[in-house]
């Protein structure tokens, strides 16, 4: 597993909007970006069920998911990895997953890596955080979790959650976004 970093947004990145998707969920139903619209603020979250990284952080998630979604933002972890190369990584291994660790968001399935390639993902996890403003979601946030994507006790920083809390609060999101880390995206 290749230890991969997430480049640091551009001026020109932040404010772009979310390229849209169609992509299958565990729990049987297809999800696009509209499927989100009622969001104030939506949390894409690359990610997938093998990756040490992953499941080192995935309770994070979840608890963000819950500790955000009655303030109007919305999770979505999308798996992009070649599920045939990495059986773990199949529908079935991901709905495994998801009742296994009780997820409290949605997980899709992007079969054909076109969503993570146009989101410009390079890693899981790799977290992007869009506002919705009017009809859009609008990049404001692509960073890290945290300060400590290894040990939860010794967080210091929630740097998705500050974002979160500062495009709830109308302001903008502090500059200087910290790369995310993780195992490289199992191009096919």
């Amino acid at each position: 597993m290749a230890l991969t970093y997430t480049q640091p947004p551009t001026e020109k990145q932040l404010g772009s909007p979310a390229p849209d998707f169609n992509l299958p969920g565990v729990d049987g139903r297809l999800h696009d970006l509209s499927s989100f619209r009622e969001a104030r603020a939506l949390v894409v979250i690359f990610m997938c069920n093998h990756c040490p990284y992953v499941i080192a952080v995935q309770e994070r998630i979840n608890e963000l998911a819950r500790e955000y979604t009655t303030r109007g933002v919305r999770v979505v972890g999308i798996n992009p990895n070649d599920p045939v190369r990495y059986p773990d990584d199949s529908m079935e291994a991901m709905k495994l997953r998801a009742r296994e660790q009780g997820y409290v968001f949605d997980y899709l399935q992007d079969i054909t890596q076109e969503t993570a390639r146009a989101y410009g993902a390079v890693c899981t996890p790799d977290p992007f955080v869009f506002e919705r403003v009017g009809s859009e979601f609008l990049l404001r946030y692509h960073g890290r979790i945290d300060d400590s994507w290894k040990d939860p006790a010794r967080v210091t920083r929630r740097e998705l959650a500050q974002a979160l809390d500062a495009i709830l609060g109308g302001r903008a999101v502090p500059e200087g976004q910290s790369p995310s880390m993780g195992c490289s995206i199992k191009w096919r």
